[in-house]
């Protein structure tokens, strides 16, 4: 008998009679010998409503009681689904975050998880209780809630599955695994059967919607047994997520993924001198802005431009930033470009197979889309290209790198939008 922590999101639990769908899914790992522990995230569009809500009251919502409103939707779902697991006969106990124990940074809306207690969880399961926890939050080491930002509810599962040594964690979500690319835009796109960590973990930060980062970055730090799975055909094993050393690699590109969530940021006009970027940098870093793509341009005439993208939710707080230190850093303008969008190829088995770049290029060439900026790493290759185009660069790399199958993809419920 081990320990399985299975994660549902928000459509899955929808509705009472999902609710009743999820017990079951629930109740048929229990019967097959396993401790079980079950990580909900808010039913629905719940979480959009609160905000929505909360703008109504006030367009400028303070960080802290977003926390305390946002982390009341998990304790909804977790409390049916506990009732719905009773209702079938069998023992459970629903817990939000801070009743588990999920300690935090001492950051509102986007907080990392520094420590899990195990001790609760591991007397209700000695009591054979299936544990029912809310996703998406935790709290400060004195006491103050917090949320763990987007996929939060995702990362809770990881994190917990790793503190428990569990066997496995299972990712309910609304298609059969992890899919080459977004099957609405490409419907007969493969589905990958395994995957490594660094695929998968790439693909999730450069815009892939199935898992977020954090939560596959835990998982390969502490070698957590990761499935994704369909919710709605439980007989589906889904996508196996293991180490790459695991793995034959076949194929030089796994996924492509697009991202239209980021905006282009250019600082010109800036000085060719030293600390300059580091002064630009260490303000957004102090303020938790994270950077993606940077690019520094040749020095002309004394002087050089730094573009750079960010999130989009950070953007105005990134403008804010910049101001407060454009006359120590002595630039000329700075412009926002919001029609782009990243699009990436992501692959293990791309390292050390010359010309996977230019066949990216030669793609996009050939469907008429231009290239703004690239980035690249070991195994991935990063474009941003105007945002109507995004579409069309996906369904060019995955004809270009044979990720097409002659199956239709499955996916019910509502998947987030790029």
């Amino acid at each position: 008998m081990g320990i399985i922590v299975q994660k549902f999101g928000g459509t899955s639990v929808a509705d009472p009679q999902k609710i009743h769908n999820v017990a079951n899914a629930v109740i048929k790992e229990k019967k097959n010998g396993n401790d079980v522990i079950v990580v909900v995230s808010a039913m629905g569009h719940t979480t959009d409503y609160l905000i929505k809500l909360a703008k109504e009251v006030t367009q400028n919502p303070d960080s802290r009681e977003m926390d305390m409103l946002l982390s009341t939707g998990e304790q909804v779902s977790i409390a049916l689904l506990a009732m719905a697991i009773q209702q079938h006969g069998y023992k459970a106990i629903s817990m939000n975050g801070q009743q588990v124990g999920i300690i935090t940074e001492n950051i509102h809306s986007k907080a990392r998880i520094v420590d899990i207690k195990t001790d609760k969880l591991n007397k209700y399961l000695k009591e054979e209780n299936i544990i029912v926890v809310a996703g998406f939050q935790g709290v400060t080491p004195d006491g103050e809630i917090t949320t763990l930002g987007r996929g939060g509810s995702d990362t809770s599962a990881v994190a917990i599955a790793a503190a428990l040594k569990a066997d496995r964690c299972d990712i309910y979500t609304d298609v059969e695994g992890v899919y080459a690319t977004d099957p609405r835009i490409v419907p007969n796109i493969k589905k990958t059967d395994v995957i490594s960590y660094e695929e998968m973990l790439e693909l999730a930060r450069v815009g892939a919607n199935v898992l977020h980062p954090r939560s596959v970055e835990t998982a390969k730090q502490f070698n957590v047994p990761l499935r994704v799975r369909s919710s709605f055909n439980l007989d589906n094993l889904g996508t196996l997520i293991i180490g790459v050393e695991n793995m034959e690699i076949y194929k030089p590109v796994a996924g492509v993924a697009a991202d239209s969530s980021q905006v282009r940021i250019l600082l010109s006009g800036l000085p060719d001198q030293p600390g300059t970027a580091a002064k630009v940098f260490g303000a957004l870093a102090k303020n938790h802005i994270s950077v993606d793509m940077i690019i520094q341009s040749l020095a002309l005439n004394g002087t050089n431009s730094i573009a750079f993208t960010v999130d989009a939710d950070d953007l105005n707080n990134t403008v804010n930033i910049l101001n407060q230190v454009k006359n120590e850093i002595n630039t000329n303008e700075i412009l926002i470009d919001k029609n782009i969008a990243k699009v990436s190829i992501v692959g293990a088995g791309m390292v050390d197979r010359p010309g996977i770049a230019a066949d990216m290029f030669r793609a996009l060439a050939e469907n008429n889309i231009n290239i703004k900026m690239i980035s690249t790493s070991e195994i991935k290759i990063s474009c941003l290209v105007e945002k109507e185009n995004a579409n069309s660069a996906i369904k060019a790399l995955c004809k270009e790198f044979g990720l097409e199958s002659t199956e239709t993809a499955v996916v019910k419920g509502d998947l987030p939008n790029l």
